[in-house]
């Protein structure tokens, strides 16, 4: 826990004034964080080879060894992490450091030398590193940035379904167009985020265990009847859930790891566009906020209520896209076999998807502020008569008149459009018979609104059965 002296001298804003809001964050990206998963891997390692029959008989497990395996694997203490720095200190290598401290734990539950000769074994440090992150990628994912994305699709959802009938002046350009319904373009986004949702979900998350230059070199030179890669394989697939990537260097490539950040930077992308537009709504009175006793919108002028969270969200998404750019860069590019450029830049996924936190709760609450202000959308909507030149020429167009669009054109086109020079145009068209005059007589911007609401009420009903066949 950071205390607020802490916070008041933290240099960055993601442990500093935001960190109520990210200190979740440290189960996964903090250095203890690493130091544990790490712990978790190399001891795992250890059980898995003192499970392979051939290697078994050489360690010589015994059950009291075997439980403190276990509790390391299990619930590495936060003890354990002070140790590990300590010894860091002198060893001046993180990775080692957690070596000796699993060797001082053993030996003190009573474990052989054999044993001990097996933590580490045939290991470069990636081959711990690249499991680790993995690992945290993945229980990030799992536990925190999924759920946090989920909430705000459904709250969008929850808006889609409320405003799926209401009408909503369209603005191609930043100019009057189409009518829609609020519900349909805030579904917009749900459907774009939801694909991005789930391709994170699915992503398979990559890990190596095959030594120096990832060959299985030194594993062959003690026992080169074993079959590593398929040993490897069951280690990294069946003990740690991850998937084997089979052909790497020194390094796992990190493919995989830009893959899921490339999908974060698109649902950040995406949301800003979000934030963007309900921004722009407000700025225009589609939307109102909901005020809060005691909150203050503007040092000078009273009446002001900001749209703070959708623009906190905005920067907070750029910086993580910022970030997660250099990331994509950087990690998909090693010099030969390995070097070591991609270990300090691979520290900051705690920034990164620190700011994308601190983004995602920021637009959650936006959302949760905004009502829509349907009286202000009908105004919008009565003077923007305009907007039927479409289906008026769409209709003339069917009855063969070719010049449909350029008369309608002329009669628009950069002017004021009321309801009765449109009502006189409709009645002037003499090519059109008395229902066609009366459909388009009686259609007004209001009702003009196509399939918007079915369609928003057809991918919501698509939505729910999945869920339930979930």
């Amino acid at each position: 826990m950071i205390t607020e002296d802490a916070k008041l001298l933290a240099v960055g804003a993601v442990d500093g004034r935001y960190y109520p809001k990210t200190k979740q964050l440290a189960a996964y990206w903090s250095e203890s964080a690493l130091i544990s998963y790490r712990i978790k891997v190399e001891a795992a390692w250890l059980l898995h080879l003192a499970s392979t029959e051939v290697i078994a008989q050489d360690i010589g497990l015994k059950n009291e060894t075997r439980a403190k395996l276990e509790e390391l694997y299990r619930n590495p203490s936060s003890e354990s992490f002070k140790t590990v720095k300590s010894i860091e200190a002198t060893t001046n290598h993180d990775v080692k450091a957690v070596e000796y401290y699993i060797r001082d734990e053993l030996k003190a539950s009573g474990a052989s030398d054999k044993v001990l000769a097996f933590i580490h074994f045939a290991c470069t440090s990636e081959d711990i590193n690249n499991l680790s992150y993995s690992l945290m990628l993945r229980d990030y994912r799992n536990e925190v940035l999924l759920p946090q994305w989920r909430k705000i699709l459904d709250s969008l959802d929850k808006m889609a379904n409320e405003h799926a009938e209401t009408p909503i002046l369209s603005r191609t350009h930043g100019q009057t167009a189409t009518p829609s319904t609020l519900g349909k373009e805030v579904y917009v986004f749900s459907h774009r985020l939801e694909r991005q949702w789930q391709q994170l979900k699915n992503l398979p998350l990559l890990g190596k265990i095959n030594g120096a230059v990832g060959n299985y070199n030194a594993h062959l030179s003690a026992y080169p009847n074993i079959d590593w890669p398929q040993l490897a394989k069951e280690f990294i697939e069946d003990r740690l859930g991850l998937v084997q990537n089979p052909i790497t260097t020194q390094i796992e490539n990190h493919d995989a790891m830009i893959e899921y950040c490339d999908i974060v930077k698109r649902f950040n992308t995406i949301a800003i566009g979000l934030a963007r537009d309900f921004w722009s709504y407000i700025s225009i009175g589609y939307f109102t906020q909901v005020t809060k006793a005691g909150e203050v919108g503007s040092s000078t002028m009273p009446h002001k209520v900001n749209p703070i969270d959708f623009e906190n969200a905005e920067g907070n998404f750029g910086i993580s896209n910022g970030l997660l750019g250099h990331l994509s860069d950087k990690l998909l590019i090693s010099r030969w076999q390995r070097d070591l450029s991609d270990s300090t830049v691979q520290r900051s996924l705690g920034t990164v998807f620190g700011h994308a936190t601190i983004a995602n709760e920021s637009l959650l609450k936006g959302l949760g502020k905004v009502q829509a202000n349907v009286a202000r959308l009908e105004e919008d909507l009565a003077s923007a008569w305009e907007v039927l030149a479409e289906p008026i020429q769409t209709v003339m167009r069917k009855k063969g008149i070719h010049d449909a669009y350029e008369r309608l054109k002329t009669a628009t086109r950069g002017q004021a459009v009321t309801k009765e020079a449109l009502l006189d145009l409709i009645n002037s068209v003499e090519e059109l018979d008395s229902s066609e005059k009366d459909l388009l007589l009686n259609m007004t911007p209001a009702v003009y609104t196509g399939l918007a609401a079915s369609l928003v009420r057809n991918e919501l009903s698509k939505k729910q059965a999945l869920k339930q066949r979930v």
